[in-house]
C-alpha cells in the first residue's frame, strides 16, 4: 500500500493554507509545513512567543535564541518578532490565528481531538498550548498517520484518550487521505494511496462519505 511520507503530508497541508494567513504549527510533524510555504506571505506563529518564523535553518546556521515550542531551531523572516509567551497565548486565546496544524493520537467523527496523552503507564502528559490552539484558532487541521503501529484507525467514533478539544477539527490530513469534518460526518475529499474508497472505509473506524471531486482520487 502506497502512503505519503511525512514530508509529502506537510507539502499537501501547506497547499491549503492561503496567502496572508496567521498560522500556528504544532510540535512534531506539523513543523515540517514551514519548509513548504515557499515565497507566499504566510505568517507562522509559535506559542513560546515567535511570529514570522521561516523554514528550518541550514546546518551550522542555527541561532540559539531562536527556537519554536518544540525546542527546534527556527529562522526569523524580515519583520518577524519574538516576545513574552503570555502575549503569545493572548493571540491564541483571542482568536487571532487563522489556522493551526496539530498532530493527534485520535480524532473522532465529530471533530473531537485527542493529542496530549494516551493514558499509558509512564507516559508524560504534555498538553502545552494545544487546548488553547484547538479552541482559539479559526480552523484546525490535523496531520497524522491514518493507522497506529498496530494497524488500528486513529479516526474513531469516539475518542478513548483524554480530549484536547471538542468538535474543533476542520480537516484531517493522513498518509492515505484528506477528510473534512462535516455536520453529517466525515467527507473523503482526496485519497493519496493506491487504494480505493471501499478499502479506505475498511481501514477507518467510522463511516465515510465519498465526496471526492475530479482529480481528488490520487496523488
Amino acid at each position: 500500500m502506497k502512503r505519503l511520507t511525512r514530508d509529502e503530508m506537510a507539502q499537501r497541508v501547506a497547499r491549503d493554507i492561503p496567502e496572508g494567513a496567521y498560522v500556528n504549527l504544532g510540535i512534531g510533524v506539523p513543523t515540517l509545513v514551514a519548509n513548504h510555504i515557499g515565497d507566499r506571505e504566510i505568517i507562522l506563529h509559535s506559542e513560546n512567543g515567535v511570529l514570522g518564523m521561516g523554514p528550518a535553518p541550514a546546518p551550522g546556521e542555527e541561532d540559539g535564541d531562536l527556537i519554536n515550542a518544540g525546542k527546534q531551531f527556527v529562522t526569523l523572516l524580515a519583520g518577524g518578532a519574538y516576545f513574552h509567551h503570555a502575549d503569545s497565548f493572548g493571540m491564541m486565546r483571542g482568536g487571532h490565528l487563522d489556522y493551526c496544524v496539530l498532530g493527534a493520537f485520535q480524532v473522532s467523527a465529530r471533530g473531537d481531538l485527542a493529542n496530549w496523552h494516551t493514558g499509558a503507564p509512564g507516559a508524560i502528559p504534555a498538553v502545552g498550548g494545544a487546548m488553547d490552539l484547538a479552541i482559539g484558532a479559526k480552523k484546525v487541521f490535523v496531520m497524522m498517520e491514518h493507522l497506529t503501529k498496530q494497524g488500528e484507525s486513529k479516526i474513531v467514533a469516539q475518542c478513548s484518550y483524554p480530549l484536547t478539544g471538542m468538535n474543533c477539527v476542520s480537516r484531517i490530513y493522513t498518509d492515505l487521505a484528506m477528510l473534512e469534518v462535516g455536520k453529517d460526518g466525515l467527507h473523503v475529499r482526496e485519497i493519496y494511496s493506491d487504494i480505493g474508497f471501499e478499502e479506505l472505509q475498511e481501514l477507518t473506524g467510522v463511516p465515510l462519505i465519498d465526496t471526492r471531486t475530479e482529480g481528488g482520487s490520487g496523488r
